[in-house]
C-alpha cells in the first residue's frame, strides 16, 4: 500500500475514489429540492479541477522520489494521505452533481400538468411484463407518439408525453363511461394504440409508508393512467412482436410455464414461485403467500439472488469451458479457464437481464465482472475490495438502488461473511496435511452452511427491523430447509424446464412440498417478532449489535450485542400524557382513515378504501403504519358507515391485529360483523349519547340517534360522528364526521344549541374538524362552521378525485371564515402531536421526486391548529 510520493498508494486512492462517489450519491439523495443548473456547473468545474490537480501532484511526486531520497519527515508527512482526502471530496463532489444532472433529465420527462386528465391518443409498444387482475391488467407502456383529442379540435395536435407510462386496462366505469376490459391477453413487446387519460406520478405519503413516486421516479415512469375502451375510441393492436424483445423472451417463458404448471391453490402457488425464480415475476407471487415468505424470513429467495445468478454462472462456465477444449483451435487463441471466465460472466449478464436486473442480480454480476477483468489480467484483489467495486458498478448504473433495502441487505450479508471468516493462520492449521473423505467433504459443506446462515440471520438481523419493523422468529430453520432445496433442485429443475418443460412440474412439487412446511412454520406462535420504527442511537446500537455478534472477537465482546439490540427489538416509543391524546389522518386515497391515541388505548376511525380485490387502506397503509407506531392493538375500531371507501380496510385490519371491540352503524348480517364475531370481537351499534374516557381524554358519539338505524334513509345518514376532548380545553378537541350531509349537519347544530341553552357548553366547537363527506357539495354547511369553528379542516380525498372532492364553493366557505383547509393529496398524513403541534408528511419527509405541490394544491400550513 505504501508506494512513492502518498502512503496511501494506488490502492487506497481508488478506494478514495470509490468511497467518495458512493458518499457523494448518499448525499444528493436526501435533497429536498435539486440544485439550480448555475451551482451544478460550478460544482463540477471545481470537482473537475481538484481531481486533475490532485493526479497532477501524485505524478510530480512520484517522478521527484524517483530520483531523489526522501527524508524521513516528508515520510511521515505523506501518512497524512493528503491525496486521498481530496480525492474523496473530488468524487464525493463529482458524485453529488452528476445524481444531480441525472435526476434534472428524469424529472423532466414528466407528464405536463395541463394534459393530467384529458383524452390523448398514445401508440407505442408493451415494455415489460403485464400484471393481470380481476379488475384488468397493468403494464409498462412505451410510447412513440402521442395527439391530443377532442370535440373542439378539427384535427388531432401532437403532444409530448413521457417516454415510459404505467397504464392500466380495467372492467368498471371511469367518469362518465362504461370501461370495457382487455378483449384479449396484453402481452409484452405489442403494438398499441390506446385512448388514455394520464397524470403525474402521486402516491400515498404516510410514515413509514411505501413511497409509489420513488418507484415511478426510479423507473423512469413520468406518468400513471387508464385505457379508456369506449366503442367510439377502441383500442387498436397495432402490430404483435414490435419490440422489447427481452420482455418477448420472459413473456414466451412465463407463458409456456404457466401452460405446464397451471391451476389454483398450491399448483398456482407453485406457477407464481417459478415465474418468480426464473424470470424475476415476482407479481406472480399471489400476497398471501407473500405474507408466509415474510413471516418465515425467506422472502429474499423468492427473487432473483446473487446465489441463483452465481450458481448459473458457474454452470454456463463449465459448459463453455468443457466445449471450448473439444475445438482444435479456440483454444490455442484463447485458453479455456480464460473463456469459461468470459462465458459464464456473459451468461450471466444475460439471466440477469432476463430476471429483470435486480439489485442482488447488478451486485452478483458486478462482482464476477471485476473477478473476471482481474483474473485476466493476472490480478487478484481481496474480497471487500471486490464488493467495493460491485457496489460502485450498481450505484454508477442506478444511483437510487441505494435508497432500496435490497442494495443494502445484499452487500452487508457479503460484507459480513467476508469478516466473520476466523483468522487465515486458525484455517491453515485446521486444514494442514488433511485429506478429506467424501463424508468428510459433505459435513464440512453441511457445517459451512449452516454457519453461512447463522452469520446472515443474526448480522442482518437489525437490518430487517431497520427496515421492515420484523424479524423471523422461525427465519433460520426455515432458510437451512428452503436454501437447500432451492439453490439446489428448484432454480436447476426450472432452467432446465425452459429446455424440457415436464421438469417444471417436477419443480413444482417441490414448491408445494416447501410451502407446506413453510406454512406450518409461519402458523406456530410468535413466528415473527413485530417492533415499532426506531430512533436513529437504537438503530445505531442494533447495527453495531450486528457486526459484534459475528465478528472473530473474543466471547466477551460478543456478549456486548445483546443489550446493544434491545433498543432496537423493543424500541422506545413516545406515548401521550395523562389528558393528552394524538390524531392522525392518514393518507389513504379517497377515503377515510383516523388513528386516535391515548395514553395506554388506541382508536382507529374507519378503515379506508378497498383499492383492488387484492388490495386495501388496511393491508397497503394502515398495518405498516400502526406497526411502525408500535401499536399491537386496537381497543375499538369505529366503522362510520358501510361505504365502501370507509370500511374497505377493515378485513386486512381485524386479521392484522387484535381489536377489542367495534363500534359501527352496520346492519346486522353485514359480513365484517361477522368476521369481528368469529375473532371474538364485540360489536356495539355507535349511537349519540355514548361517552366513555381514557387516561383522562374524553370521547363521545354524537351521531346517530338511536333511532337512526332501524330504517336509515341511505348510508352516509348514519355515519357515526365522534368527538375528542382533551382533559383540558388547552389540550385540544377534534370532532370526526364521516360522511353526515347537511339534514344531519343541521341536526347536529340544533342538538348542539339545545345543549349550551342548558348550559352544558357547546358540544360541536372544536380546535380540528374531519370536513364532512371529502368537501362534498351535499356537506359543510354554514351553520355546522359556526358552531364548530375550527382553526383546522383535513380533508381525506383522492389526487384528482373522481368525485370532484373537495368542491370549490366548499372550501370558499372554510377560505372566508379564516379556517385553514388542509387536503391529504397535498399534505399526506396529517399528524397532531399530543403537545398540540402539528404537521403534514409530506413536507416532512419531501424529497425532490415527490410530486411538487402546484397552485391549484397549494401546501398546507402546519404548526399549532
Amino acid at each position: 500500500m505504501g508506494g512513492t510520493g502518498f502512503a496511501a498508494g494506488p490502492a487506497g486512492r481508488a478506494a478514495s475514489l470509490a468511497l467518495g462517489w458512493l458518499a457523494g450519491v448518499s448525499v444528493q439523495l436526501q435533497l429536498r429540492e435539486l440544485p439550480s443548473a448555475p451551482a451544478l456547473v460550478l460544482a463540477s468545474a471545481a470537482a473537475v479541477l481538484l481531481l486533475l490537480a490532485v493526479l497532477l501532484a501524485t505524478v510530480s511526486t512520484a517522478a521527484v522520489a524517483a530520483v531523489v531520497a526522501v527524508p524521513a519527515p516528508a515520510r511521515r508527512w505523506q501518512r497524512v494521505w493528503p491525496a486521498t482526502v481530496l480525492l474523496f471530496v473530488a468524487a464525493a463532489t463529482l458524485a453529488f452533481t452528476s445524481t444531480s444532472w441525472h435526476a434534472q433529465i428524469k424529472l423532466q420527462d414528466r407528464l405536463p400538468p395541463a394534459l393530467e386528465g384529458v383524452d390523448l391518443n398514445v401508440t407505442g409498444i408493451v415494455a415489460g411484463l403485464p400484471r393481470h387482475g380481476l379488475q384488468g391488467t397493468r403494464f409498462v407502456f412505451e410510447t412513440e407518439s402521442a395527439t391530443l383529442r377532442g370535440a373542439p379540435l378539427a384535427v388531432p395536435v401532437p403532444v409530448n408525453v413521457p417516454a415510459k407510462l404505467s397504464l392500466g386496462w380495467y372492467r368498471g366505469i371511469d367518469d362518465d363511461s362504461l370501461l370495457a376490459g382487455p378483449a384479449e391477453p396484453v402481452r409484452a413487446g405489442q403494438r398499441w394504440q390506446f385512448t388514455v387519460r394520464l397524470r403525474q406520478p402521486h402516491g400515498s405519503a404516510n410514515p413509514n409508508g411505501f413511497d409509489l413516486e420513488l418507484w415511478m421516479f426510479e423507473r423512469g415512469l413520468g406518468a400513471s393512467g387508464y385505457v379508456r375502451a369506449r366503442p367510439e375510441t377502441p383500442p387498436q393492436k397495432l402490430a404483435e412482436a414490435a419490440g422489447a424483445p427481452v420482455e418477448r423472451a420472459r413473456q414466451a417463458l412465463r407463458d409456456a410455464l404457466q401452460r405446464q404448471v397451471s391451476g389454483s391453490g398450491p399448483q398456482g402457488t407453485a406457477a407464481g414461485v417459478l415465474a418468480a425464480l426464473l424470470i424475476g415475476d415476482q407479481a406472480a407471487i399471489e400476497r398471501e403467500d407473500w405474507d408466509v415468505f415474510r413471516t418465515t424470513g425467506v422472502a429474499h429467495l423468492m427473487s432473483i439472488s446473487g446465489l441463483h445468478v452465481t450458481m448459473f454462472a458457474w454452470l454456463a462456465g463449465g459448459v463453455v469451458g468443457w466445449l471450448w477444449r473439444r475445438h482444435p483451435t479456440l483454444p490455442l487463441s484463447l485458453p479455456a479457464p480464460l473463456a469459461a471466465r468470459w462465458g459464464g460472466l456473459l451468461f450471466a449478464m444475460g439471466y440477469a437481464l432476463l430476471a429483470g436486473w435486480g439489485v442482488p442480480a447488478q451486485r452478483t454480476v458486478g462482482m464476477i465482472a471485476v473477478v473476471v477483468v482481474l483474473r485476466g489480467a493476472g490480478l487478484r484483489w481481496p474480497l471487500h475490495a471486490v464488493l467495493l467495486a460491485a457496489a460502485l458498478a450498481v450505484v454508477l448504473v442506478d444511483p437510487w438502488a441505494m435508497l432500496q433495502p435490497g442494495f443494502w441487505l445484499s452487500f452487508v450479508a457479503v460484507a459480513l461473511l467476508v469478516a466473520s471468516e476466523p483468522a487465515q493462520g486458525a484455517r491453515d492449521e485446521d486444514d494442514a496435511g488433511a485429506v478429506l473423505t467424501w463424508p468428510q467433504r459433505t459435513w464440512a459443506a453441511i457445517k459451512t452452511g449452516v454457519r453461512t446462515q447463522a452469520v446472515a440471520t443474526v448480522g442482518l438481523a437489525p437490518l430487517t427491523l431497520v427496515f421492515f419493523q420484523q424479524l423471523s422468529l422461525v427465519g433460520f430453520v426455515a432458510n437451512l430447509v428452503a436454501i437447500p432445496l432451492i439453490t439446489l433442485l428448484i432454480v436447476p429443475l426450472a432452467m432446465a424446464g425452459v429446455l424440457v418443460p415436464p421438469l417444471w412440474s417436477v419443480a413444482a412439487l417441490l414448491v408445494q412440498g416447501l410451502m407446506a412446511a413453510l406454512q406450518v412454520l409461519a402458523g406456530l406462535p410468535l413466528a415473527v417478532w413485530q417492533s415499532a420504527a426506531a430512533p436513529p442511537w437504537a438503530v445505531a446500537c442494533g447495527l453495531l449489535a450486528g457486526a459484534l455478534a459475528v465478528l472473530p472477537l473474543p466471547p466477551r465482546l460478543r456478549w456486548l450485542a445483546l443489550p446493544l439490540l434491545l433498543p432496537l427489538l423493543w424500541p422506545p416509543v413516545p406515548r401521550p400524557g395523562p389528558g393528552q391524546f394524538e390524531m392522525v389522518a392518514a393518507d389513504v386515497g379517497q377515503g377515510t382513515a383516523v388513528l386516535v391515541r391515548t395514553q395506554h388505548h388506541l382508536l382507529v376511525y374507519d378503515s379506508g378504501p378497498a383499492y383492488t380485490p387484492e388490495a386495501d387502506a388496511g393491508s397497503r397503509v394502515l398495518l405498516p403504519l400502526l406497526r411502525a407506531r408500535g401499536e399491537r392493538r386496537i381497543d375499538v375500531l369505529m366503522l362510520s358507515h358501510r361505504d365502501a371507501d370507509h370500511v374497505g380496510g377493515a378485513a386486512a385490519l381485524l386479521a392484522g391485529l387484535p381489536v377489542a371491540a367495534m363500534s359501527s352503524s352496520l346492519e346486522d348480517g353485514h359480513p365484517l360483523r361477522a368476521n369481528a364475531a368469529a375473532r371474538g370481537t364485540s360489536h356495539t351499534p355507535c349511537s349519540a349519547g355514548q361517552r366513555w374516557v381514557w387516561d383522562g381524554v374524553s370521547f363521545e358519539v354524537l351521531h346517530p340517534l338511536p333511532g337512526d338505524l332501524v330504517r336509515p334513509p341511505k348510508s352516509n345518514a348514519v355515519s357515526c360522528v365522534l368527538r375528542v376532548q382533551g382533559a383540558q380545553t388547552t389540550q385540544g378537541s377534534v370532532l370526526i364526521t364521516g360522511d353526515i350531509e347537511a339534514a344531519q349537519e343541521t341536526a347536529l347544530v340544533l342538538r348542539s344549541t339545545d345543549a349550551l341553552a342548558q348550559r352544558q357548553g357547546n358540544a360541536l366547537q372544536s380546535d380540528v374538524l374531519l370536513v364532512p363527506h371529502h368537501g362534498s357539495k351535499t356537506s359543510s354547511t354554514p351553520a355546522l362552521l359556526e358552531a364548530v369553528q375550527p382553526r383546522v379542516a383535513v380533508v381525506q380525498a383522492a389526487y384528482r378525485s373522481r368525485y370532484g372532492h373537495p368542491a370549490p364553493e366548499v372550501l370558499a366557505r372554510y377560505a372566508e371564515r379564516g379556517i385553514n383547509v388542509v387536503r391529504s393529496d397535498a399534505c399526506g398524513a396529517y399528524t397532531r402531536t399530543a403537545d398540540g403541534a402539528a404537521h403534514c408528511e409530506r413536507q416532512v419527509s419531501r424529497r425532490y421526486w415527490h410530486h411538487g405541490l402546484s397552485a391549484q394544491h397549494p401546501a398546507p400550513l402546519v404548526g399549532r391548529p
